[in-house]
């Protein structure tokens, strides 16, 4: 991508982030109603009135891109400069009254991811990184740990109700025996944690794309390795994660492959 591109991109990303970030901390103040989608997942005003922001934001900072978002759909072509964006990642939590959940934003250009935010208003978190640029957290730089050794790793899980009934539960329960420590952070949390050394692996069975893609290139940035659970990179259909430090990511993966 052409450098000035990028680094508009990158300011529009981060302007729109703060603008969804106004709408919800507004109804995160003063509560909302909650409706389902066909889906049975929840939605409210706060998810909607953040995506419409954020979307007057990137259309008018990269008006050539299309953009793909959580609650309004595909404005475009798949093709060329792709915005992914969940405005409100983490709804069931928001409607909880617990902070955690997030707003995600990220730009493919052709098959490649090359910029993310990850903005946690209420919980007090911004990250972001470009491509070739590294991974920030609240303006310093950051990378993942070196734990090279499982024993000494700690890992993380979210949703992995699809690996319940899968073969490779058991292959899970063996590494978190070998293991230092396990933790379900979920959502951006333990993504944030990886990328910033606190954190040495991260499992998911059960994720949309427009829920990582930014958070792929922020790990990756930092200098972490962020796959499938079957080592594949994140495309548009990726529905599961295995992100870690180099390493770790490595034994995992050769433990989890089918």
């Amino acid at each position: 991508m052409n450098p000035d591109i990028a680094a508009t991109a990158l300011t529009a990303a981060r302007e729109a982030a703060a603008a969804a970030a106004e709408v919800i901390e507004h109804y995160w103040r003063r509560g909302v109603e909650v409706e389902l989608k066909s889906d049975a997942t929840p939605v409210t005003i706060a998810d909607r009135e953040a995506e419409q922001a954020i979307r007057r934001v990137l259309q008018m900072a990269l008006p050539q891109a299309s953009i793909y978002g959580e609650e309004y759909g595909l404005d475009g072509e798949r093709g060329g400069l792709l915005w992914l964006v969940d405005p409100l990642d983490g709804t069931k939590s928001f409607v909880r009254r617990t902070p955690f959940f997030s707003t995600q934003i990220a730009l493919m250009d052709g098959d490649e991811l090359v910029l993310g935010v990850s903005s946690a208003p209420v919980y007090g978190e911004t990250m972001w990184a470009s491509a070739g640029n590294g991974a920030w957290f609240e303006g310093e730089r950051v990378r993942v740990a070196d734990t090279a050794r499982l024993a000494q790793a700690s890992i993380s899980t979210g949703n992995v109700k699809t690996l319940t009934g899968d073969s490779r539960w058991d292959a899970l329960g063996a590494l978190i025996r070998d293991s230092n420590r396990i933790r379900g952070y979920g959502d951006f949390c333990h993504y944030h944690l990886l990328a910033r050394g606190s954190l040495d692996l991260v499992i998911e069975s059960d994720v949309n794309i427009l829920d990582i893609a930014a958070l792929a290139v922020i790990v990756r940035e930092a200098g972490g390795v962020f796959t499938d659970l079957d080592g594949a990179p994140p495309t548009l259909d990726t529905t599961s994660v295995l992100a870690g430090t180099p390493a770790i990511h490595a034994q995992a993966l050769q433990r989890l492959r089918r």
